[in-house]
């Protein structure tokens, strides 16, 4: 008797990850109608429904969850197990997040010379600033900007972070030029929505001595790239990441501020995974790839 479990684990997590039985016939190759009966022989092996199927979506039920997490849990176990065989080879689908700015402007014109490498490979990133789960969520790799918070994962330094008090031209025309880090009081900030609000207080070096201002304002997101675009229309004033603020200052559309009282950050961009997971071929090729292109940051030509 042919033993079909893990071509039905594979589909459904196909399925789960891609939100519908015709993007998981795209992904695996195979087609919408052997898909749907797949998981429908699944579910009827188990005498359970792992889907709640509706004409616009599909969505797990309970069941399904707990499903998908262990279905996760062993073809992880089987990628790690031929990975240590065939260590030269990455193959499969490779999941991904990182932060929505950073991802767009450094790691998305990477991946095709990326994929170039590894023709075996295929890629799925996900561009968002909410802290995804990297176990529950089934990604491979998380891009992460500054202190790590999860001391169970590993992680590989990829370079420095620093941040630089920045603002458009227009704006400092329209409102001054603030002198000390006090006078950001006066200023409009832009702000980081929650979980990210610990970014909105603003370390400086004043007399040698660190402070940290709260800074107020009007405009809040959790997206970094709207922060961005504002602040370059002159909406406000931004702490910003040196990827997009040094290009953004050498061509004249930011404007740096308080240089005097620069505050250091001792942080980091990381490639983060699970232990296990760094020795499946196509998590380390990836992780390899991605140190080697930030090595000498191009930001920091």
């Amino acid at each position: 008797m042919k033993d079909t479990r893990l071509v039905e684990m594979r589909v459904f997590r196909a399925v789960a990850e891609a939100g519908g039985f015709t993007a998981a016939a795209r992904t695996l190759g195979v087609s919408q109608s052997f898909v749907s009966q797949t998981v429908s022989d699944l579910e009827r092996r188990l005498g359970v429904a792992l889907l709640h199927r509706s004409t616009r979506a599909h969505r797990l039920t309970p069941e399904g969850e707990n499903y998908l997490a262990a279905a996760r849990r062993l073809l992880d176990a089987i990628d790690v197990a031929e990975g240590e065989l065939r260590p030269d080879e990455p193959a499969g689908v490779l999941r991904v997040t990182a932060p929505r700015a950073f991802g767009a402007d450094q790691v998305v014109p990477r991946m095709p010379e990326f994929l170039s490498r590894h023709p075996r490979v295929s890629l799925r990133l996900s561009l968002s600033d909410q802290m995804a789960s990297l176990l529950e969520d089934g990604f491979d790799v998380a891009i992460r900007m500054g202190r790590l918070q999860d001391p169970s994962l590993a992680s590989r330094p990829l370079a420095r972070l620093q941040r630089i008090v920045v603002a458009a031209p227009a704006y400092i025309e329209r409102h001054g030029t603030p002198a000390t880090p006090q006078d950001l009081a006066r200023h409009e900030g832009l702000l980081w929505e929650p979980p990210m609000e610990h970014l909105n207080r603003w370390p400086f070096v004043s007399d040698g001595h660190a402070q940290e201002v709260t800074v107020r304002g009007r405009l809040h997101s959790s997206d970094g790239s709207a922060l961005f675009q504002w602040c370059l229309a002159g909406a406000g004033v931004m702490r910003l990441a040196e990827h997009l603020a040094l290009p953004a200052i050498r061509r004249g559309a930011l404007v740096p501020l308080l240089q005097a009282h620069q505050a250091h950050d001792d942080l980091a961009i990381h490639a983060v995974f699970l232990p296990a997971r760094q020795r499946v071929p196509r998590v380390r090729a990836f992780v390899d790839f991605l140190a080697e292109a930030f090595r000498d940051p191009p930001w920091a030509r």
